[in-house]
């Protein structure tokens, strides 16, 4: 075998040996699941989740639901949810909608995001309407929170303010750093 044969071997092993060990180097994707599949899929649907005692929590209507089976969570695309109101309650039940929802496992959390419009009536029969872009709902204990800009309507008393707490049950809504509008009816 003459030289240029001989170095053509080792300059041709050492090619695949330096390709050899650049692909051993290389980035290797993680064992494991890295995205849930979820366990199942609704499309179209409305379900009444019932509480611990087996009575109505709220009714979820939506085009599309996806759950979690490590976490059992639900994830929810433009959801609206019927909170009933509680027997002797003030006022009737809550209408609540919102872009994206999200359950928790336990179903006693709820949190909406993206355009939450909330609707009910207070003990005399009149409209209260909440809109904000969060609110996290605890069906259970008739709770709602949000920490964003809130902004609530009843006939004739705007208000807007950052945060909310609100009594489902009691129609008792607190709203830090208000700013109030009054409108006076014309006589």
């Amino acid at each position: 075998m003459s030289w240029r044969g001989m170095l053509t071997l080792i300059l041709l092993a050492a090619a695949a040996l330096s390709g050899w060990a650049l692909w051993s180097q290389r980035e290797k994707p993680v064992s494991g699941p890295t995205s849930a599949r979820p366990d199942y899929v609704l499309n179209d649907f409305e379900a009444v989740v019932l509480d611990k005692q087996g009575k109505e929590s709220f009714t979820l209507r939506a085009p599309k639901l996806t759950r979690d089976p490590n976490v059992k969570t639900m994830d929810i695309t433009t959801p609206v949810f019927l909170i009933p109101a509680k027997p002797g309650a003030n006022g009737g039940p809550w209408e609540v909608k919102s872009q994206r929802g999200w359950v928790s496992a336990e179903a006693d959390e709820v949190r909406l995001r993206g355009q939450v419009h909330a609707d009910s009536t207070n003990a005399e029969g009149k409209p209260i309407n909440i809109t904000t872009e969060e609110l996290n709902v605890f069906p259970d204990a008739n709770k709602a929170t949000s920490a964003v800009p809130v902004k609530m309507l009843q006939p004739g008393i705007t208000m807007n303010g950052s945060g909310l707490q609100a009594d489902l049950e009691t129609k008792n809504v607190i709203i830090p750093n208000v700013k109030v509008r009054y409108e006076a009816k014309a006589r």
